[in-house]
């Protein structure tokens, strides 16, 4: 299996994305800043540049992300906004965005570690594709881990999307709704995105 072993902080620097969104509270290196007059970019450039910054916040690469692209525009509606809805959906962000894991690399070794079910089945897929009505649950066997313990006894608030449902005490989440556009939390011009697939 392919891994994306970018560094975090110099990526997110790159590609103008706060560490926040990645699940990192550490601003940046404090790095010295050159202070060199920032070069004007094509227009090719600006498209590559969002669609870079969608893949690396959800850790998808290439081949997977062009086949989100074309699913994305056989649905119905937007096809930029099929497309963050699909990639919104996958188990491992949807782990992350209950809670269950500080940031969405962690998440995605604790899904291929199998510890979630999906209406009660063992799921290890980190890119399976969430539904509605489904419920993501702890397995019995990880609830016993020490990392599962401490999340049930912290009694952190943790703001979880609208399409989402959490039970914090039973370890366990339900799937309400397809989130929409304004449920992704971050800066994305994601018609750009469709241009540059489109050409």
């Amino acid at each position: 299996m392919a891994k994306n072993m970018q560094p975090i902080l110099k990526r997110c620097e790159k590609l103008n994305i706060s560490p926040a969104v990645m699940g990192y509270d550490k601003e940046s290196n404090k790095r010295q800043k050159s202070q060199t007059r920032p070069k004007k970019k094509s227009e090719y450039s600006i498209q590559l540049n969002e669609k870079q910054k969608v893949k690396f916040i959800y850790g998808v690469l290439e081949k997977q992300f062009r086949m989100y692209y074309e699913k994305a525009t056989k649905m119905e509606g937007k096809t930029g906004d099929n497309l963050l809805s699909l990639i919104e959906r996958r188990l491992d962000n949807v782990v992350f965005r209950l809670g269950f894991a500080k940031t969405r690399r962690q998440s995605r070794q604790l899904v291929n570690h199998g510890h979630f079910t999906i209406n009660g089945k063992r799921v290890d897929i980190p890119s399976y594709i969430v539904k509605p009505g489904e419920v993501i649950a702890v397995c019995d066997k990880a609830r016993s881990n020490d990392f599962f313990k401490a999340l049930k006894e912290k009694d952190v608030f943790i703001a979880t999307p609208k399409w989402l449902d959490v039970n914090r005490q039973q370890l366990e989440g339900k799937v309400l709704s397809l989130p929409e556009r304004n449920d992704i939390d971050y800066e994305v011009a994601e018609h750009l995105i469709v241009e540059l697939y489109s050409k």
